[in-house]
């Protein structure tokens, strides 16, 4: 019960190909994007599509299978949870972040 208090589930395509950092000791850090999308019909009648846009992170061997396996447009599932950042910039403005990170990525399909 205790990963039901920050977990996360998405279906959806990725918007790009996954971005990979190496850093000195050999750990990756792998940042990808990730659309959902929501169909519904207005009161008119009319189909409208929503799209969201998620901001994924993973690390290790989850960095290892996307940046081997992954490309854009294709259909993944993700597990993770939500983290909250923030820095600052290089004028000095406070920036906030908030993103996925990925434990588990399954691979639905090709593009």
């Amino acid at each position: 019960m205790y990963n039901l208090k920050n977990n996360v589930q998405l279906i959806g395509r990725l918007g790009a190909k996954p971005e990979i950092k190496t850093f000195e000791n050999g750990k990756k850090l792998v940042n990808i994007s990730l659309a959902t999308n929501e169909t519904y019909k207005n009161q008119k009648g009319e189909k409208v599509e929503e799209t969201q846009w998620h901001r994924l992170s993973a690390w290790g061997k989850i960095a290892d299978i996307a940046e081997k396996y992954t490309d854009k447009g294709m259909e993944v599932a993700i597990s993770g949870k939500l983290v909250y950042r923030n820095y600052e910039n290089k004028q000095g403005e406070k920036q906030y972040i908030t993103e996925i990170q990925v434990n588990e990525l399954l691979l639905l399909g090709n593009k």
